[in-house]
């Protein structure tokens, strides 16, 4: 039980608040916080442990005169939760709760992703296979593409495999991974939302430039080819740009530099440059196609980068829901065989 002659910090006095006030309060005063702001409270609430109704009233007594209450509060996993997930969506709810559980803190995977790809693939090129693939699993596909292109092919190719091959990963090798990177990169590490290994091989790959792109899906394709078929289908080209709905490709437009643009399409098919046409007025339409035209050669590299960097602003705006891709199962949208 808590020390009433212990001093309190102020997230904790938040927290004791926030189980005091019952699962219909707390819930609207959660509806006006950030999300961090939630993980801090809710971490808190479970480490309270039993709370004395004295330590209650007293603290209710600092946020608001007269208020206090002759009963106790029991803050832990169980109470946390439960006034969560009445609160925040389920999965949001389950995400805050497993890394609240997790051994370690909320920011490491973000701190790894800063390390430069080059001290990481270092480091990484002599731990086990199976340990890194467990790593980069967890950090941005974008910075785990930079670290498999320096690595060894072969290796590189071992870890995708395991990564595709790989479960539920056991609570001690996790600890025991987040254990050696905290003292490697004086961190802490969440354990994350378990993802399905072929998404984030596809999100992976995404992020390789075209050369390394079929180079590592050929090398896939020889050593699993019914994987490299499902990675290939759950990855979001160029080309599927033409699946945004015409309002979708408007706001698109609007959130990419204008210089690249017209060398991203050098290398489009028709039918995508159609679709960005038809979401221009004709002036800006004519500017465009004569941009194109006045490129000249170009190398298939830089209208790599080009459309990467269309792509990247793309995914970030369908993850928010700013815009949304075409149903191609509707009515009318069938395929002709």
């Amino acid at each position: 039980m808590m020390d009433i002659e212990k001093n309190i910090s102020g997230v904790q006095k938040v927290a004791i608040l926030m189980m005091a006030l019952g699962e219909e309060n707390c819930s609207r005063l959660f509806e006006q916080m950030h999300e961090e702001e939630i993980r801090e409270i809710s971490s808190e609430m479970t480490q309270l442990g039993i709370i004395s109704s004295q330590i209650v009233e007293k603290v209710c007594h600092e946020f608001s005169q007269g208020l206090g209450t002759a009963e106790g509060v029991v803050g832990d996993l169980e109470n946390t939760e439960k006034l969560l997930k009445s609160t925040l969506p389920a999965n949001q709810a389950a995400a805050i709760m497993e890394e609240i559980r997790g051994p370690a803190g909320r920011t490491m995977w973000e701190k790894l992703g800063n390390v430069s790809e080059i001290v990481l693939a270092n480091y990484l090129k002599n731990e086990y296979p199976q340990t890194v693939s467990v790593i980069l699993s967890r950090i941005k596909p974008s910075h785990a593409a930079k670290v498999l292109a320096i690595l060894p092919e072969e290796f590189s190719l071992d870890i995708m495999m395991r990564m595709l091959k790989t479960e539920t990963i056991q609570k001690n090798v996790i600890q025991s991974i987040e254990k050696t990177l905290r003292l490697e990169f004086i961190s802490n590490i969440p354990r994350g939302v378990n993802r399905n290994s072929h998404e984030v091989l596809a999100d992976i790959f995404n992020n390789f430039d075209r050369r390394l792109e079929n180079r590592f899906m050929i090398a896939l394709e020889e050593r699993s080819y019914n994987d490299a078929e499902q990675i290939k289908s759950l990855m979001f080209t160029f080309e599927e740009l033409t699946n945004l709905s015409g309002e979708s490709l408007i706001v698109l437009l609007n959130q990419i530099s204008r210089e690249v643009l017209p060398l991203a399409l050098k290398g489009a098919s028709d039918r995508l440059l159609q679709a960005f046409l038809a979401s221009m007025s004709d002036r800006a339409g004519r500017i465009l196609l004569s941009e194109i035209e006045d490129l000249g050669p170009v190398r298939v590299k830089d209208v790599d980068i080009a459309q990467n960097e269309i792509l990247i602003v793309a995914k970030g705006l369908i993850d928010r829901g700013e815009i949304d891709m075409i149903d191609q199962q509707q009515p009318g949208n069938e395929m002709i065989v």
